[in-house]
């Protein structure tokens, strides 16, 4: 009897092998050495924040027996894109001197295209008025890594803070012009902390947050506080030369107080931000 020829058989792979590949693929990522989160002593991160500004301007006063109040919601025209600088110096496994910088100005100016009757007062077209705001903010903190690990850092931080605000109002209706100009500065202690996570290789994601409380400092009659979130994600090329993008925030609340009345201003600004990272 002559036996029947057989066909190879041919194996096919089973549905869920892709799924199987990806999973060891992974496992043997994760299995690889990360990289420590900061090997460099000296780290400065060299960018931009496209900033959106938005402020409220308040007040309230006594006036004839009665008391007076008021708020009023203001922008400047668009976004303004602002430098931004910050700089790390580790001194040891888990202390860092940490060093930020962020200045934002802008102005905008409103013509009356149309004469305009005003309670009885006639503002001839041409008038104009012109607003200008100078926001700075520059710390310098301590920052004692409570966890340390190859992979993640917690630290807090603790440091001082200057800020300085300073506002201008100049408007001109025919032959009458107004000038007005309020500014202050000053430093506080502010507090802070920050995480930093490295999920591979040539990544690393960084958050902080600090506060900074007016009547900490000598910022004179004003009440009120500075607060401050971040994130971003670092690439390196290179142990040296890297990328980040991420996102800013800073909200500035407050009062001054004097004998006829008081004025509050709340100014955020919030947005995207981008650099190059310098490590040795």
């Amino acid at each position: 009897m002559t036996a029947l020829p057989t066909t190879p058989r041919t194996r096919t792979m089973p549905k869920s092998f892709p799924l199987q590949l990806l999973l060891l693929a992974s496992g043997v990522a994760l299995a690889l050495p990360a990289h420590a989160i900061d090997d460099d002593r000296f780290t400065v991160r060299i960018g931009a924040m496209n900033a959106d500004a938005q402020s409220t301007l308040r007040g309230r006063t006594d006036f004839a027996g009665d008391s007076i109040g008021f708020s009023e919601d203001f922008d400047f025209g668009g976004k303004e894109t602002v430098p931004r600088l910050e700089g790390q110096f580790r001194f040891s496994e888990r202390n860092r001197l940490l060093f930020n910088y962020f200045n934002y100005n802008k102005d905008r100016r409103i013509t009356l295209e149309d004469e305009l009757d005003y309670d009885g007062n006639l503002i001839p077209a041409g008038s104009f008025a012109k607003g200008e705001v100078d926001f700075e903010v520059a710390s310098v903190v301590h920052d004692f890594a409570v966890t340390e690990t190859d992979t993640f850092s917690w630290g807090l931080q603790v440091g001082a803070e200057y800020a300085k605000l300073e506002a201008k109002v100049y408007a001109e209706a025919g032959d009458e012009t107004y000038r007005e100009r309020e500014s202050s500065d000053g430093f506080a202690p502010v507090i802070g902390t920050r995480f930093t996570w490295a999920p591979a290789d040539a990544w690393r994601v960084v958050a902080q947050g600090q506060y900074l409380n007016a009547s900490w400092g000598s910022f004179g009659d004003y009440r009120g506080d500075l607060s401050r979130a971040n994130a971003l994600v670092e690439y390196r090329f290179t142990p040296n030369f890297g990328i980040h993008v991420g996102y800013d925030w800073f909200k500035l609340d407050v009062d001054k107080r004097g004998s006829d009345g008081m004025l509050g201003l709340k100014q955020e600004f919030k947005g995207p931000i981008a650099g190059i990272t310098l490590a040795f």
